[in-house]
């Protein structure tokens, strides 16, 4: 609260001290536009490569789903072969997959030029049928290989 000066000494002043609520807003007028541009420019993607992988021998059983470049889905049910799943039908096909299934184990993996877009949107399919652990399948990084065998 402050007090009047001049007048009666001792009464006290009504009217609200907005200094400290123009600063606030000061300072979160200078966050927002900070913030703002960064938010809206968007969210790149790059899948990791590997470097020094060794080739593992493929088990067998493992679900794997695949997305090209075209957005085409593959899905290999864990038998070994692979199929081309529509995407109204790939939801029922994970489901029916998974509900046969003890483990919750996807196998994911998608062209490298892919928006992010569609990858999001078949994670969430994946999940929506019972998927609780991804894996991501990656390529080996072979630039610096090729850089010594020219």
């Amino acid at each position: 609260m402050a007090m009047a000066v001049g007048g009666d000494k001792g009464s006290v002043n009504s009217d609200i001290n907005v200094t400290p609520m123009i600063d606030v807003m000061l300072v979160l007028l200078v966050i927002f536009m900070i913030v703002t541009p960064i938010i809206s420019s968007g969210f790149q993607l790059t899948m990791p490569q590997g470097k020094n992988i060794e080739s593992a021998p493929d088990e067998g059983g493992d679900v794997v789903l695949g997305i090209d470049k075209d957005g085409n889905y593959y899905l290999d049910p864990g038998t070994g072969e692979i199929n081309r799943v529509g995407k109204e039908t790939l939801p029922q096909a994970l489901k029916n997959i998974y509900d046969a299934r003890e483990d919750r184990i996807l196998f994911f993996k998608a062209d490298a030029e892919l928006e992010y877009g569609v990858i999001e949107d078949a994670l969430e399919v994946a999940r929506e049928a019972g998927v609780r652990v991804l894996a991501t399948i990656v390529e080996e990084d072979r630039s610096e290989f090729f850089k010594g065998h020219k």
